[in-house]
């Protein structure tokens, strides 16, 4: 995978950040990455919430190079959903919807199913911040927003996707967590990551309730990674001060989340795995 390759996960890039694409060990690593074959993930049905830009992209290409079936979720970042899916248009479906609108998850799920033909698997990644506002600024409507689109979709979708995988004969899920959710966000992303503390509990107490059913419930928790997301709504000056804390001293690319979600859906790797958060963060945070 080149440096070329590297950029189109984003949908987007930002001449500040640029320098890192330059690593030449994130490059060797997303070499060897797209070059590795997990047979028992070919032909897998998943359907990835979030899947058209940053993380939720670099997902989608590496389950797609996998030969997995992808229903892949956006809302707004329809142009960039679109250059996802031709590069994988036999194995990759396109759904959209504003999971912070009543009836649309349900909706997304099942939607999904129909167009897989099921669900073996499901990576609730959609999310974020919605600006960074202090609580004491907050307003009732932003709160609803943050909670509903960052916690309340991730129990809906987990919900819903329940007896799709439970019909398969078991499967897993996989959420997306934060940092945030163990440290308490930065400025103005409190509520974020009081929502993204929901999503690891939700992880750990779904674990248990489905496992009788042999589905899988995992959560891989990102550090500061360079997305559209942070390219939004984080501040240059914000970005220096938190990559200083890294012990790898730069921040992450969404391509080096990928290998984590990976390992938790591979049922050879992980199978005897649930209830647990991958912290991937350059070091940023230690259990």
């Amino acid at each position: 995978m080149n440096q070329t390759h590297l950029k189109s996960y984003h949908g987007a890039t930002h001449p500040k950040y640029d320098p890192v694409y330059n690593n030449i060990e994130t490059g060797v690593a997303m070499t060897v990455l797209a070059n590795m074959t997990l047979g028992d993930l070919a032909g897998k049905r998943i359907l990835i919430t979030g899947g058209s830009t940053g993380i939720g992209a670099a997902v989608a290409l590496g389950f797609a190079a996998q030969g997995a079936r992808l229903a892949l979720h956006y809302n707004a970042s329809l142009d960039e959903a679109e250059a996802l899916r031709v590069q994988y248009p036999d194995q990759i479906s396109l759904l959209r919807g504003d999971l912070s609108e009543p009836g649309t998850v349900a909706r997304v799920v099942n939607e999904a199913a129909r167009l897989l033909g099921g669900l073996d698997g499901l990576i609730n990644n959609a999310g974020s911040m919605l600006g960074r506002v202090p609580t004491t600024q907050a307003t009732d409507a932003h709160f609803d927003d943050v909670l509903n689109l960052n916690a309340k979709s991730v129990w809906q979708a987990s919900s819903a996707a329940h007896p799709h995988l439970k019909a398969a004969g078991g499967g897993f899920i996989i959420n997306t967590s934060s940092i945030a959710g163990r440290n308490g966000g930065g400025n103005g992303a409190v509520l974020y990551a009081a929502a993204k503390s929901f999503v690891s509990n939700l992880t750990r107490g779904q674990a248990k309730e489905f496992v009788a059913d042999k589905i899988r419930v995992n959560a891989v928790a990102p550090g500061l990674i360079l997305t559209p997301f942070h390219m939004r709504d984080t501040p240059e000056h914000m970005m220096a001060a938190q990559s200083a804390t890294i012990p790898m001293g730069r921040a992450g690319l969404p391509q080096e989340c990928v290998g984590a979600f990976l390992f938790l859906a591979s049922e050879t790797l992980s199978g005897y795995i649930t209830g647990q958060i991958i912290e991937v963060n350059g070091g940023q945070l230690m259990p």
